[in-house]
């Protein structure tokens, strides 16, 4: 019986070193499995399952840790989709997994319910009692924490679990270290390719609008991030308007306009400081967040370009069960916005010195007008005109005197293209010449092609700022109303005073005023403006097809 008793002792001693050598393997293997992939994500969960499988417990979740001592992520494994779903958000940090954070040492426990620092569950959460966490740390910082509960076949988490956890955090560490360092060498590898293209897309002269919408979409490709605006100043405002944004919903808040510094955006303009907020939706400044409608959480806000010339505001956010964004995104992100800053800047550069050229060559051409056009066809017409003393014959004196009004006619319209040719100064001049420059020239995008302008008369001496105030909102208006409903291929203005009169005409030839108009704001706008001015409006087709608005008011 004694020797019944050592071979029973010895089969025992054997089990136990067969065991031992299983779960030795088993930690191998987890660790070469954890050591294998560079992914991040991969990574991560490979972690949770080995050590789920390793200690034989049935849940299992690793949490990463973010500011404040908050989980900003946090992983399970052993639930399935549907009990995450009715369980809700996942936990912050608080209780028995803030108990680790705040002191990151191992932890294990008979029942965590019964423990002080204990939460509690929500509802429709699996009950737990035994538990187990070790934490993860990267050489001297700790990342985040292992959370084990529910070892099968009710037994509590050993020492040797304790000590197969602890090693498998610390090849845990070193994998994820790794595997950081890989997805940062990607991120800044996409951001110098992406760098490159935005440079070469500036420099080539795409335009402007289609670079800024080509550069949301990659920032947001490279930070994996829902939605991303950009904001540009309004000349000789303190708003920002966004100018280019991607994601979903996007179309709902391009053209959003950002009033002063009470928005989140209007503070990083003024600051020329970056912004990073856990909870955008629930910011009082968060404007883009409540304009699409979306639940966002993870954001940031920077300025793009220097504190002394910021050229907009850049918003990186995620929804709010989406991932944190992580400080190596917001550095990326950081460096490769003020690359697209000074790249901005070099072809602002470029095409200032563009302009220069097409201006200086207006010039020449302005003069050879005045100078060689202009002055040949007024001595032509003062010699037809000195003619018609020797022609008796009726009709050879009318077809001169025609001929003269045509020369006349053609001066003026000279006259006309040489101001255009020399007028520099359309952003900020302030007569009315300029003023209705800078209305044609904004309404080219929206129409398609630059329209023909036309002015004749002193536009800038003769015409009260009362009258001007009133011709420019008519202008626009009209312009407006072509890009919109009359599908025209050519728009002409034409501006022009006598000294008693001034007078505004806006044609095209498009499909004509409707047959029955549905609205009549946009018309009555402008004959209530020429009627308070005692002036007159007038909207009809026009003789060669289209339509043509009339707009004359007495200048006294």
């Amino acid at each position: 019986m004694r020797l019944d008793e050592l071979l029973d002792e010895l089969q025992a001693h054997v089990e136990v070193v067969r065991s031992t050598r299983d779960r030795v393997n088993g930690l191998l293997e987890a660790v070469l499995s954890v050591g294998s992939d560079l992914d991040l994500e991969t990574v991560l969960r490979r972690i949770v399952e080995s050590a789920v499988s390793l200690v034989d417990a049935e849940y299992g979740a690793l949490g990463v840790i973010g500011d404040e001592e908050r989980l900003a992520r946090f992983l399970p494994v052993g639930m399935d989709p549907e009990t995450i779903l009715r369980i809700g958000p996942f936990p912050t940090g608080r209780g028995i997994l803030g108990l680790i954070i705040r002191d990151p040492h191992p932890l294990r426990l008979h029942d965590l319910t019964e423990h002080p620092d204990s939460f509690g569950f929500p509802a429709g959460h699996p009950p737990m009692n035994t538990f187990a966490g070790v934490p993860i740390r990267i050489r001297d910082t700790v990342f985040g924490n292992l959370y084990l509960t529910e070892k099968r076949g009710g037994a509590d988490f050993d020492e040797d679990d304790e000590a197969v956890l602890r090693t498998l955090a610390a090849a845990a560490g070193v994998a994820i270290d790794n595997a950081r360092l890989y997805d940062d060498v990607r991120r800044r590898e996409r951001w110098l390719t992406a760098s490159s293209d935005l440079t070469r897309s500036l420099l080539s002269g795409q335009p402007p609008a289609d670079v800024l919408r080509s550069f949301t979409a990659t920032i947001r490709e490279m930070a994996d991030a829902d939605l991303v605006t950009l904001a540009v100043p309004v000349a000789g405002t303190d708003d920002l308007v966004v100018e280019a944004a991607s994601g979903p919903l996007a179309d709902g808040v391009h053209g959003l306009v950002l009033s002063g510094e009470s928005t989140l955006m209007g503070k990083v303009f003024g600051s020329g400081e970056t912004i990073v907020t856990g909870d955008l939706s629930h910011d009082p400044g968060a404007v883009v967040a409540k304009a699409v409608g979306l639940d966002l959480g993870s954001a940031f806000l920077l300025p793009l370009g220097t504190r002394e010339s910021i050229r907009g505001v850049l918003q990186v956010a995620n929804r709010a069960e989406r991932p944190q964004l992580s400080d190596a995104v917001v550095r990326m992100v950081t460096g490769f916005a003020d690359h697209a800053a000074l790249a901005l800047e070099i072809a602002e550069r470029r095409r200032d010195a563009e302009l220069l050229t097409v201006l200086q060559d207006r010039d020449r051409i302005a003069r050879d007008l005045h100078d060689l056009a202009i002055q040949r066809l007024f001595a032509t017409g003062m010699t037809l005109q000195s003619a018609t003393r020797f022609i008796d014959h009726p009709e050879a004196l009318e077809r001169v005197e025609s001929a003269v009004d045509a020369l006349d006619d053609t001066i003026k319209v000279i006259r006309s293209t040489i101001f255009s040719l020399k007028a520099r100064d359309r952003n900020t001049g302030t007569g009315l010449r300029s003023r209705c420059l800078r209305e044609v020239d904004a309404s080219t995008e929206a129409l398609g092609y630059a329209p023909t302008l036309r002015v004749d008369g002193l536009l800038d001496t003769s015409v009260p700022e009362t009258i001007a105030v009133h011709l420019i909102a008519v202008l626009r208006e009209a312009l407006a109303n072509a890009a919109r409903h009359a599908h025209a291929r050519r728009v002409e203005v034409h501006v022009e005073t006598d000294d008693k009169h001034v007078r505004l005409r806006v044609r095209d030839d498009g499909v004509g005023p409707p047959a029955a108009p549905t609205r009549d704001s946009g018309l009555g706008n402008m004959r209530e403006r020429a009627e308070s001015l005692g002036g007159t409006c007038a909207f009809g087709p026009a003789p060669d097809g289209g339509a043509l608005v009339e707009w004359r008011v007495p200048l006294r």
